[in-house]
């Protein structure tokens, strides 16, 4: 069987592990496994939206309005759009897919940062095109404008806040790189974590109806994170109608569950969950920086639910994750992006004291 050629240079997704395969491989119980390495919302999703799931699950057999036109008039109210600027996806990163699929070719070429969120990159060859990366992993606006002028990119990635990192860039940053672009080349602004962004540090906070001015800029947003609705997948792109239009034509009919659909209006309703789930993130994030100089090694500063801890030479972080695993706490080894680095989401007071327990027995 001969299957395209494009998907030689392809790897797969590296997905956060589970707790079952936890519990299969080490005999842990699941009770006792923590996982913190999906960047999973550790409170859950709230009380009203568990509700309307319930209450919903009668419906699991009927197809879901695939209109979307509750959900969208939702998200049109919070960021003040129109509901013909949204388009609806199982999770922000099938978003990304219809981008890839209605833009790139074999002769495009993408740009994105040396580290970033890796599905940009595998949507990309899937329709042929080639990676262009910029030489940091932090969004430096005067790299990405040199690497545009000289590559002409028909598609540019800004994961700000940036996934595996942690790291954001300004909205005077993301403004200029912009502004330096011609109106051929989308730019993508993915905001999964925003936010966390926008509650930290109001220069990092960036709203979909500041990009709408421009025709070839969509915002990205999810329910997975502050939302804590990981398991229901849905996202959301943001942009000129026009845009929206054409992606439309390869979205597939009832993308999203029924129940999904469900939870993520019900989600919109309940702004003082996610501020309770930032609140979580700023009191227990002072505690994985002061464990990282009390060992002495380095972390990107967070403007999102986790943190990427930084080691040296003496310190290996396959080895530190693998050990870590057998004793049921799941975290993200970033050897994969060629940094000796974890990445760790901050979890709950219960959680966090576990792991802190468990990384100092690490790393004695």
């Amino acid at each position: 069987m001969k299957f395209n050629e494009a998907l030689k240079d392809i790897k797969s997704y590296e997905a956060g592990k589970p707790i079952e395969l936890v519990v299969r491989e080490f005999g842990i119980k699941a009770q006792e496994v923590v996982k913190l390495a999906s960047n999973e919302n550790p409170k859950g999703c709230s009380p009203q939206v568990a509700k309307i799931i319930a209450d919903n699950a009668h419906k699991a057999f009927l197809y879901p309005d695939d209109s979307m036109y509750e959900l969208k008039s939702a998200l049109a109210s919070k960021f003040l759009v129109e509901s013909e600027n949204i388009i609806i996806g199982a999770g922000s990163d099938q978003v990304l897919e219809f981008i890839s699929r209605a833009l790139l070719t074999a002769n495009d070429s993408v740009l994105m940062s040396q580290v970033t969120f890796a599905m940009y990159e595998i949507y990309a060859k899937q329709m042929g095109a080639k990676i262009i990366r910029t030489a940091s992993y932090e969004h430096k606006a005067d790299e990405f404008i040199e690497a545009y002028h000289e590559h002409k990119p028909k598609i540019i990635y800004l994961c700000t806040p940036n996934n595996p990192t942690g790291d954001a860039t300004s909205k005077v940053d993301i403004l200029k790189i912009i502004e330096a672009v011609d109106k051929e080349t989308l730019v993508v602004v993915d905001g999964a974590y925003m936010e966390y962004a926008s509650a930290k540090d109001e220069a990092y906070s960036i709203k979909p109806n500041d990009l709408l001015t421009y025709s070839n800029v969509i915002y990205l947003g999810t329910f997975s994170k502050a939302y804590g609705l990981g398991g229901m997948r849905v996202g959301y792109g943001i942009a000129d109608s026009r845009l929206i239009a054409e992606l439309s034509k390869v979205r597939p009919p009832f993308n999203i569950t029924t129940l999904s659909l469900a939870a993520a209006i019900e989600a919109c309703k309940d702004e003082g969950f996610v501020k309770e789930s930032i609140d979580l993130f700023t009191q227990e994030i002072v505690r994985y920086e002061a464990f990282a100089k009390e060992y002495g090694f380095d972390y990107i500063e967070s403007y999102t639910n986790f943190i990427t801890y930084l080691f040296n030479d003496n310190m290996n972080s396959t080895k530190i994750a693998d050990a870590l695993l057998k004793e049921g706490v799941i975290i993200r080894n970033l050897a994969s992006y060629q940094m000796n680095a974890i990445r760790i989401t901050i979890g709950t007071k219960e959680q966090n004291d576990r792991l802190f327990k468990v990384l100092r027995k690490v790393l004695i």
